[in-house]
């Protein structure tokens, strides 16, 4: 798989299946058990007969509960004698084949349906129709049709795409960030749960899941990536905190403890989630050039000037934090800059005039804002990584002092190592995958999407091969 292949979702052609109107079944049907086609259906066009005969033997009592999963026989069948044997899954099949019939465009004894394929596929499909007649034409894209979007199935952006398709579609021509968004993820949540203990718990759990093939672990085998990487980046956390089960100075402290340099911790979140905002500005800009073209992303706030706002803003803080006024008064004018451009973007939006004039001030004073609250919204990271190493700190205390009590002492302290590790782990694991998702989609996947795309969904009917009655 190339790069290309894995950023972007897969190039779709247009297309039009054209046949001669006496062969259109047997083309249609031969499109179905390809699955690569993603027909336009017209609205208010359904089945025929084959449609009304599925309603009906739907209703027998004795079919009741019967799996009627499409299926397409090899051959054109007879109705009425499918409705006669109850063949609940052929009826659907014709049912299905009939209703993309209804909506083919035709003309003398030609007919064409419209749709949608992968590029990768036309070549080989158009073989397969002109065996019976049929062919496959391609048709230009107009600018205001969005094609549907298909995501690689295989390759380093599958593990994380959960992660994005939760939150939406991606446009078919945006970037995927499934990968971005995957290492931001666990990067996030090691930080809020950096315990060399508790992240190997999880990494051997991950491992588990993503071993399992059975049983009802196996149920959860999705979430291995995320599990797996979570426990890695948490114990490298640990190592840095010097926390494993709490402050049991089973390992080092590589960096600092977070109790006794909260300050700098909480810088570093914050620096951290600059980097990551920064990032998404720069995605969304990639995102708006290729959704609209150049123009559209520079006057964006989710794009070219956005950056030039953020990085101005970042700029100026860091020259007055500094004491640094060349710094400041640079980033000053770039943002400046951006301000200006993306004034113009929303008036312009607006549809221009003294109202869209305070409707673009209003939209401006708003995105300023949000900046700054986006950016100070990353402290939570460094503040449940506190709220972590604070209950692991309670617990090692607690056992401890009971453990000098003797063989009674000894008793209570295990039990209260033990409960209240798990207790904190469970909710810390909690609160920490929840706060690096709310990170994600609210401060940096609505900087890189402003719409959402539409699933390309084949049209997939297995064939099945008629057989004689005895």
């Amino acid at each position: 798989m190339s790069w290309r292949e894995a950023l972007f979702p897969a190039r779709m052609e247009r297309i039009a299946v054209v046949a001669p109107a006496a062969r259109l079944r047997d083309v249609l049907a031969a499109m179905a058990v390809a699955g690569v086609v993603q027909p336009v259906r017209l609205a208010g066009r359904t089945g025929g007969d084959a449609a009304g005969a599925l309603a009906r033997v739907s209703g027998r009592s004795e079919l009741a509960g019967a799996a009627n999963a499409p299926a397409l026989s090899a051959a054109s069948p007879d109705i009425a004698e499918l409705e006669r044997a109850g063949k609940l899954a052929e009826l659907a099949g014709e049912a299905e084949l009939q209703t993309v019939a209804a909506s083919a465009g035709r003309r003398g004894r030609i007919a064409a349906v419209a749709g949608w394929s992968p590029r990768s596929a036309v070549p080989a499909l158009a073989a397969r129709l002109s065996a019976l007649g049929g062919a496959v034409t391609v048709r230009p894209v107009s600018a205001w049709i969005a094609p549907p979007t298909l995501l690689p199935a295989t390759g380093p952006s599958v593990a994380f795409q959960p992660l994005v398709d939760t939150y939406g579609i991606v446009p078919y021509a945006d970037f995927n960030p499934s990968i971005f968004s995957g290492i931001a993820y666990v990067v996030m949540f090691g930080m809020m749960f950096g315990d060399a203990g508790h992240g190997a718990l999880l990494l051997l759990a991950g491992v588990a899941m993503w071993g399992s093939r059975h049983g009802w672990i196996a149920r959860f085998r999705a979430l291995a990536p995320f599990v797996i990487g979570a426990g890695i980046t948490s114990t490298a956390f640990g190592f840095a905190y010097g926390d494993a089960f709490g402050p049991t100075g089973l390992v080092p402290t590589l960096w600092l403890a977070p109790l006794g340099a909260p300050l700098t911790l909480m810088a570093a979140a914050i620096a951290g989630g600059a980097a990551l905002l920064a990032i998404s500005y720069v995605l969304g800009a990639v995102n708006r050039w290729r959704e609209a073209g150049f123009w559209a992303a520079l006057f964006a706030l989710p794009g070219l000037a956005g950056i030039a706002l953020y990085a101005g803003l970042a700029l100026a803080g860091l020259g007055f934090f500094l004491h640094r006024s060349d710094i400041a008064t640079g980033g000053i004018s770039v943002a400046a800059i951006g301000l200006v451009l993306v004034f113009i973007g929303l008036y312009g939006k607006a549809g221009g005039g003294p109202q869209g004039a305070i409707e673009a001030l209003i939209e401006l004073f708003d995105g300023v804002i949000g900046i700054g609250t986006n950016t100070i919204s990353f402290t939570r990271i460094a503040a449940f990584g506190l709220t972590h190493a604070a209950l692991g700190g309670i617990i090692w205390s607690g056992t401890t002092a009971l453990w000098e009590r003797g063989p009674l002492g000894w008793i209570a302290a295990s039990v209260l190592f033990l409960v209240g590790n798990a207790l904190t782990f469970a909710l810390e694991a909690l609160v920490a995958a929840i706060q690096a998702l709310r990170l994600e989609y609210y401060e940096m996947f609505s900087r890189i999407f402003v719409a959402e795309g539409r699933r390309f969904k084949p049209w997939r009917v297995p064939m099945i091969a008629n057989k004689e009655s005895p």
